[in-house]
C-alpha cells in the first residue's frame, strides 16, 4: 500500500510540474498567474532561500535561442517567465491554452517591488549612465522603502567583470536587475552571477529605458489590446522593423514546426 501511495504521489508531482511549466520550442517556461508569481517570488526573497535567476521569453528571444547555443544553454539553467503575445500564441498552439499571465519584465518587476513589503536592497546594472540614474531615481519614488544602488552602467569590460562583481558581493543585494539587452545579459548572468550577487537576479532588457522615462510606454489601452509591439514599431521603425516584421513570422514558423514534429509531446511525457 505504501509503495502504491509513493507511485501515485510521484505521478501527481510530475503532473503538477507540467501544470507549472510549458515547453515553448524546447524552452521551459513558467505558467504562473500574477498573484501566484508575486507570492512565490516574494517568499523567495526570504533569508536562507537559494539564489534564483529569472529571464523572460518573448518571440524575439526565442528566435535568438534557436540560433545561439550559448544563449539557449543560459536559459536552460534559469527560470523563464512568459513575455508577450507571441509566447501566448505559442502556448495555445502547442498546449491548447494560454499562459495564466503575461509576466513581462516591464510590468512585473515594478509590481514585485511594490508587492514586497519588507525593505530590500536592489542592485541595478546596465543601460546608459543617464538611463541608469533615471531608473534609480524613479524606482526610489515608486517604492521608497527599498534601497536602490546603481552598481554599473552597461559599458564596462565584459571580458573582466571582477570590479562589478566585487561591488555586487560587497552590497549583497536581495534583487539584482541586469539590463544589457538580449542575449548579452542572459549570457553574462549565466557566466558570472554566483551566490552573494543577489538572492534573486533578473535579466530585464529595456526596463531601465522605460522606468527612467527615456522611452515612453504605449498607452494602457494599446497594452490591454496586446499591441504594444505595434506601438514600439511605430516609435522606432528603423531599429525594430526586422524584429517584428520578419521575426514574428519566423517565430510562428518555429512554433508550428515544433508542433508538427511532436517534440513538445515527447518532452512532456519524459518530464
Amino acid at each position: 500500500m505504501a509503495a502504491l501511495y509513493l507511485t501515485v504521489s510521484g505521478v501527481e508531482m510530475r503532473a503538477m510540474e507540467r501544470d507549472r511549466h510549458r515547453d515553448i520550442i524546447g524552452i521551459r517556461v513558467a505558467a504562473l498567474g500574477w498573484r501566484q508569481a508575486l507570492d512565490e517570488l516574494t517568499r523567495g526573497l526570504e533569508d536562507g532561500t537559494p539564489q534564483r535567476i529569472f529571464n523572460f521569453l518573448n518571440a524575439n528571444n526565442a528566435n535568438l535561442a534557436m540560433r545561439d547555443a550559448g544563449y539557449r544553454q543560459g536559459l536552460s539553467r534559469c527560470e523563464v517567465l512568459p513575455d508577450g503575445v507571441g509566447v501566448e500564441i505559442a502556448s495555445r498552439t502547442l498546449h491548447g491554452i494560454a499562459f495564466p499571465a503575461n509576466l513581462n519584465g516591464t510590468d512585473f518587476i515594478p509590481a514585485l517591488l511594490v508587492y514586497a513589503e519588507r525593505p530590500l536592497k536592489v542592485a541595478l546594472i546596465g543601460a546608459r549612465p543617464e538611463m541608469l540614474a533615471g531608473a534609480v531615481k524613479n524606482f526610489r519614488i515608486l517604492t521608497p522603502w527599498h534601497e536602490f544602488h546603481a552598481v554599473s552602467d552597461g559599458f564596462f569590460d565584459k571580458a573582466d567583470s571582477s570590479a562589478v562583481l566585487d561591488k555586487l558581493a560587497a552590497l549583497d543585494p536581495d534583487i539584482t536587475l541586469v539590463a544589457m539587452g538580449t542575449p548579452q545579459q542572459e549570457i553574462w548572468i549565466d557566466a558570472n552571477i554566483r551566490q552573494g550577487h543577489g538572492r534573486m537576479v533578473f535579466g530585464v532588457g529595456a526596463l531601465f529605458d522605460f522606468i527612467s522615462g527615456a522611452v515612453p510606454r504605449a498607452p494602457l489601452a494599446v497594452r490591454n489590446l496586446r499591441l504594444e509591439w505595434v506601438w514600439r514599431l511605430i516609435q522606432e521603425p528603423s531599429r525594430l522593423w526586422y524584429r517584428y516584421i520578419v521575426g514574428n513570422p519566423v517565430f510562428l514558423y518555429h512554433v508550428f514546426r515544433y508542433k508538427f514534429s511532436g517534440a513538445h509531446r515527447h518532452r512532456e511525457v519524459h518530464a
